[in-house]
């Protein structure tokens, strides 16, 4: 009886986030552990058609980095990144497209769609929907102390989002399943960070949340504490002071973003911990780090 009564406790609890939030979107980054491991995956699919299912409009941006580390490697390449972006040249664009736009993409609209839910597959080129120009990093350069500029090949920098299709999708009850895949100038395709999509996706639907799943709790001080709160006015002192660097540049650069871009919320969780999403949404203590205004 004990047990019964404690998932009633935990079905009042999230009464008032159902409420809430019904009707809302939510862009959810989804990468990391969670698209590797089975009962996480499960979790992740099971999650996401709960919220649908509950009146939320979940949109999907995937990753997919190991998954195209590993078949660069099997042809011989070796992966390189600059600021947590990978460099690509014109036979990387092409394993890139092929592996998210079709092996993975379809993996977790097949998933969603087994779990109950009715999952439609994109990438950046269905309905112009990513249009983007190749990125320029500048970085200075330790011998001379002059910034240089790093080519980082195909890589895009988004320069608009044409949200129609995905408004479409979810007016009719669809989940937007989108492969991180935008389209330059004369047609060109190119890779844009899976985490910079989600951001400018959530900015352009004007989501009640932008969520990203990564392989850490959140963000850590230097002491090694989780950050459950960040202002965006002290994440530049926290990139000057190196506390953010590597792979976690482009998630929190993307929640500045979105938060800039009439986001109410975007929080980093930690994806390793079945049904994340669940316990970060409906849940009074949430879990991993939030990013407000």
């Amino acid at each position: 009886m004990k047990t019964i009564i404690e998932k009633a406790n935990i079905l009042i609890e999230s009464l008032p986030y159902i409420r809430k939030f019904s009707g809302k979107t939510f862009v959810i980054k989804y990468g990391g552990a969670a698209m590797v491991d089975d009962e996480l995956k499960n979790a992740f699919a099971q999650d996401i058609v709960l919220l649908n299912f509950i009146g939320i409009k979940p949109v999907i941006v995937h990753g997919g980095g190991p998954k195209i580390n590993s078949i660069m490697e099997k042809m011989g390449k070796k992966p390189t990144f600059v600021q947590g972006q990978r460099v690509t040249d014109e036979e990387t664009v092409d394993i890139v497209e092929m592996v998210l736009g079709g092996l993975i993409n379809k993996q977790i609209v097949s998933l969603i769609n087994k779990h109950g839910g009715l999952a439609i597959g994109l990438s950046g080129k269905d309905g112009n929907l990513i249009e983007a120009r190749r990125k320029v990093i500048r970085k200075i350069s330790p011998e001379t102390g002059v910034p240089e500029i790093i080519d980082l090949g195909l890589v895009g920098e988004i320069t608009r989002i044409n949200p129609r299709i995905l408004t479409s999708m979810e007016e009719s009850g669809f989940i937007p399943v989108i492969a991180p895949i935008g389209t330059g100038q004369k047609s060109r395709t190119l890779n844009i960070n899976a985490d910079y999509v989600a951001g400018a996706v959530a900015s352009s639907l004007k989501a009640e949340k932008l969520i990203l799943l990564t392989d850490v709790e959140g963000i850590k001080d230097k002491k090694n504490r989780l950050i459950s709160t960040l202002n965006i006015k002290k994440i530049k002192p926290l990139i000057s002071n190196g506390t953010i660097s590597g792979g976690m540049l482009p998630k929190v650069q993307a929640c500045h973003n979105a938060v800039e871009g009439d986001v109410k919320k975007t929080h980093i969780i930690d994806g390793r911990v079945p049904h994340a999403l669940l316990l970060e949404i409906f849940t009074e203590e949430g879990i991993g780090t939030e990013i407000v205004r």
